[in-house]
């Protein structure tokens, strides 16, 4: 969530030059910026797959050499394709034609410019440990130890063993001040708050990870506590964020805390030197039924794991249910910020969507027909999850077990309705000029990338069919890269990295590099008043971004945008996984 910085005006001339000067293109003298020739994924190139880079109009030709200097590859780009979002024109060039491992020069001779790309056969497997392990790094109530964290190490803040309900959130049983224990969880974002609205969407794709690659994932080390214990890492550090959900319902009634919150954002401190009093705030429909829906899908996969986490399974159906009979008997209670409390809202006040994606989880764990009654009478086309919307999310699970639901629900056009939008998605990737489908630039666009990805991973999945997988790789191109900004968006990976980032650990902690394996938020135009009045955006969506820490429109960090790119770094790897 946003938040202001006690640093935000201090020595801002020197702040920009380190910024500009951490760009390893050094396109920066003043605030005039100087655009690369060219955008590719920094990570790397998976061999046997398709392979796109984009040069400028400037460029006319493109030569790949290999280590040895040995020229493998040559082209002239193709015709140049103006892109209304990023304010500029690029041509594709493909080397798809490059299969053998390496590492490979790409020269553009007329421009003088040089720079090297990496070609393997699973170029992504440290990627996918590290945005994993970021979860471990934005744990709440534990020291991240050096073993696992490195220099990265740091004391445990906010145990929230001593918790304050709130006036908002007080009733009969727990009136207000009544002190209860919510301990564990994500912080959610650059800020040290727990969100329960933001956690379903995160906890669930997590979770949805794990099924959808269970093989890749069930192997893969990412150096957490709990690797070696015979559980999954993406299992344990998933749970870890579940059992704060948890914790979270009222006993009494069932319903669920909004939020587990400080009354106002801390200054740009370390979570151990941040110690105002916690409280949770109001119970609301949304986080009722997110609590629902994450606890109802964790019952069906807990039943699988029932030796390490015994008796969890079934806890967590009997909670998701009570949730939902809260929920329907206050249908319509929105978050409204009580005046004393200046965190983070996550506000919604359209709840089919909720009850749409609870009932589809409730019913597959239950089958019973209170659930496939709202399912028919809540169904709508599908759309691009956010944390807002999340009706997409009862699709997935429910495409899961298509050849077993009941006809009623079938002849909704469930199948068809999500095929059709990752059609169009698809569509829109082929012949778009940076090679993905992405056409709105929102508050946390790269999340928006890595959801439409982790889409069309699906729809692979269901389908076979290559095309849906190479889009899901464009995306991920994009992610790393191959994009407007010429940035790599991820954290600690790239030649020309995101360095400061709207976190509170990551400014705080005296080391230069910040925490890694975070995806920045990404370019918008939704906010320009974050940082001082000196610092140049663009005003083009797709290039309207700044790797300052002040930017917490563009370059905060967030659980819901790393969640889709576990997801989409994972599914990814998986397909040339071999243990």
């Amino acid at each position: 969530m946003i938040s202001p910085t006690k640093k935000m005006l201090k020595f801002w001339g020197l702040v920009i030059l380190a910024a500009i000067s951490a760009s390893c293109n050094n396109p920066m003298a003043k605030n005039a910026v100087v655009e690369p020739m060219a955008y590719y994924n920094q990570v790397g190139y998976v061999a046997d797959l398709p392979k796109l880079l984009l040069v400028t109009e400037g460029v006319a030709l493109v030569l790949i050499q290999d280590h040895e200097g040995n020229e493998v590859f040559s082209a002239v780009p193709e015709p140049p394709l103006f892109w209304e979002q990023s304010g500029d024109a690029v041509r594709k060039v493909d080397f798809s034609a490059i299969t053998k491992p390496g590492f490979y020069q790409v020269l553009l001779p007329n421009e003088n410019e040089s720079f090297e790309i990496h070609i393997s056969e699973r170029p992504f497997e440290e990627l996918s440990k590290a945005v994993l392990r970021s979860f471990y790094y934005n744990r709440s109530g534990m020291a991240i130890e050096p073993q696992f964290g490195g220099q990265w190490a740091r004391p445990a803040g906010h145990p929230d063993t001593i918790v304050y309900v709130h006036s908002s959130a007080a009733d009969e049983y727990r009136p207000e001040g009544t002190i209860i224990a919510s301990p564990f969880g994500w912080y959610d974002a650059g800020d040290y708050n727990k969100y329960i609205v933001n956690s379903g969407i995160s906890t669930y794709t997590m979770f949805r990870a794990l099924v959808d690659f269970k093989e890749f994932f069930g192997l893969l080390d990412a150096n957490i506590p709990e690797s070696g214990t015979g559980v999954p890492d993406l299992l344990s550090e998933t749970m870890y964020n579940y059992r704060w959900m948890l914790s979270m319902q009222d006993p009494h009634d069932g319903g669920v805390y909004h939020k587990l919150t400080n009354k106002n954002f801390d200054g740009m401190v370390m979570p151990h030197e941040a110690t105002n009093d916690r409280f949770v705030v109001s119970k609301t429909t949304a986080a009722a039924l997110n609590f629902a829906a994450v606890a109802a899908q964790a019952s069906r996969i807990l039943s699988e794991y029932e030796i390490h986490f015994p008796g969890l399974s079934e806890e967590s159906l009997e909670k998701a249910e009570k949730a939902w009979e809260w929920a329907v008997k206050n249908p319509d209670i929105p978050y409204v910020q009580p005046k004393d409390i200046q965190t983070g809202a996550y506000g919604d006040s359209h709840f089919d969507d909720e009850f749409f994606w609870a009932a589809s989880e409730l019913y597959l764990a239950t089958g019973k027909h209170e659930y496939l009654d709202v399912l028919i009478d809540k169904y709508s086309k599908p759309m691009v999850p956010t944390w807002g919307q999340v009706s997409t999310l009862g699709f997935l699970s429910l495409l899961d077990e298509y050849d077993n639901l009941a006809e009623s629900l079938k002849e909704t056009g469930l199948k068809e309705d999500f095929m059709a939008l990752v059609d169009q998605l698809v569509s829109v990737s082929q012949t778009a000029p940076y090679g993905v489908s992405i056409q709105e630039f929102a508050w946390g666009s790269n999340s928006q990338a890595a959801n439409e990805g982790m889409l069309k991973l699906v729809a692979y999945r269901l389908t076979g069919n290559e095309a849906y997988f190479h889009s899901a790789l464009s995306d991920l191109d994009y992610i790393l890269g191959r994009n407007a900004t010429g940035y790599c968006f991820v954290t600690g990976f790239g030649h020309k990295k995101v360095m400061n980032i709207h976190h509170r650990p990551s400014e705080a902690d005296g080391i230069e590099e910040p925490v890694p394996g975070f995806l920045a938020g990404g370019p918008n135009v939704d906010v320009f008043t974050d940082c001082p009045k000196n610092v140049e955006r663009s005003p083009f969506p797709a290039k309207s971004f700044v790797d300052l820490v002040c930017s917490y429109s563009t370059n905060e960090i967030a659980i819901n945008w790393n969640a889709p790119l576990v997801y989409l770094v994972g599914g990814i790897e998986a397909r040339h996984f071999k243990e």
